[in-house]
């Protein structure tokens, strides 16, 4: 949270910083020609009002005309022609000003249209430079593969300097066209299409406002529209590329407890390849005849039992050294050393067991070793103290697994 605080903190500086630059260069640059154009309009003022006679309020009416009358020779703006193109300049926000509606119930219509119409262009501009990148992407591998390259996979280099070639090109075949039936210079038809393209729309450049454009030129004001719609898909495709790939920056906080997610992360897999272990291996690594020769008992458990065996003793007490249970029945078995003095007993006093060597058999002792074992070490695991469990059931005997 802290970190996003401090890149929200610093882009707002950076905004501001980069806003104080373009004011003072602006300035700089735009000033002085400003009051150059300023005198040389008040002198021309003062020549027509000595040649012609008229007063302030007089200029001033006139002024006003002109400025109303600009708009209309072009032709009529709201035919449907204009009407199309005024249409463009608001669901792309281009916004000229060269024409806007006066009567309520435009402006309210303007309004709603604007507010439906900007996010579907915006959306639809935008998957539409996906769809260019992703053609754009299989043309150059498929030119690669032509060439014979052995790396045929495309870059976001190579993205980048087409996307960056497209844009060049699209603006200067525009400041061509407009240059030639415009009548304007190339610096200028150049920068109408950027202005234009780039949807900032100053209005000082405005095409198809000369000579009745809109009614006697179709083909020009075709060129036009479809020149503004596929320059903005271009534009689109190359802002979607470098923006949205290269600027923006996550904002998804971090988990702000590393370790804990480390540690369980790292008991996960260790618990889940024990299990897999232990579904797929059974193996018996010395075993020992029960009666009739039926089972059998394992002297030397697999390693994947003795790490069940140890997980399970770490369950129960914190960190135990591990102990495998071999090592635990070699504890019971030597921890009452008269159990070998004593004798067998008799078939007859054990139910169940005929055959005679069981009584002979590891297991057989272990089973009536004392549990005394079970107090030898705090470490005993859990499978020797099921061992001890038959001290007080003479008739209980060891099962095998």
């Amino acid at each position: 949270m802290k970190t996003q605080n401090i890149r929200t903190l610093s882009l707002i500086l950076s905004m501001v910083f980069y806003l104080l630059i373009g004011a003072a260069v602006f300035g700089a640059l735009e000033s002085e020609s400003e009051s150059s154009r300023k005198k040389t309009l008040e002198q021309k003022l003062n020549e027509l009002k000595m040649k012609y006679g008229f007063a302030e309020d007089d200029y001033r009416e006139i002024e006003r005309v002109v400025l109303q009358s600009e708009p209309h020779r072009a032709g009529r703006q709201w035919k449907f022609s204009g009407s199309f193109y005024f249409a463009i300049t608001v669901i792309t926000t281009i916004g000229y000003g060269h024409a806007a509606p006066r009567t309520d119930a435009g402006k309210a219509f303007c309004m709603f249209y604007a507010v439906m119409g900007i996010p579907l262009t915006l959306v639809m501009f935008q998957s539409l430079g996906e769809r260019i990148n992703t053609f754009v992407c299989y043309l150059l591998c498929r030119a690669k593969q032509g060439l014979g390259l052995q790396k045929t996979e495309v870059s976001m280099g190579n993205m980048v300097l087409v996307g960056l070639l497209s844009c060049m090109s699209t603006l200067c075949i525009g400041a061509a066209a407009f240059s030639h039936f415009e009548g304007w210079t190339f610096f200028s038809a150049y920068y109408f299409c950027f202005i234009t393209l780039t949807t900032i729309g100053f209005g000082d450049f405005v095409a198809l406002q000369k000579r009745d454009a809109l009614q006697k030129r179709p083909p020009y004001v075709a060129f036009s529209f479809m020149y503004i719609l596929v320059g903005l898909t271009v534009i689109g495709a190359f802002l979607n590329l470098v923006v949205l790939r290269f600027l923006t920056v996550s904002t998804e906080e971090p988990d702000g407890r590393p370790e804990v997610q480390g540690e369980e992360q790292g008991m996960q897999p260790e618990d889940t390849q024990g299990d897999r272990e232990a579904e797929t291996s059974d193996v018996c690594n010395l075993s020992l005849p029960m009666e009739g020769g039926t089972s059998c008992i394992n002297l030397l458990p697999s390693p994947v039992e003795e790490r069940r065996l140890v997980l399970a003793e770490q369950g129960e007490h914190s960190k135990l050294p591990e102990t495998s249970r071999f090592r635990t029945l070699l504890s019971c078995m030597c921890c009452d050393p008269d159990v070998y003095d004593r004798p067998s007993p008799s078939h007859c006093d054990q139910e169940g067991h005929s055959n005679p060597v069981f009584y002979n058999s590891i297991s057989y002792r272990i089973d009536q070793a004392s549990c005394s074992s079970c107090t030898v070490s705090s470490h005993a695991s859990p499978s020797s103290t099921a061992l001890c469990l038959g001290k007080n059931n003479p008739r209980t005997r060891r099962k095998s697994f």
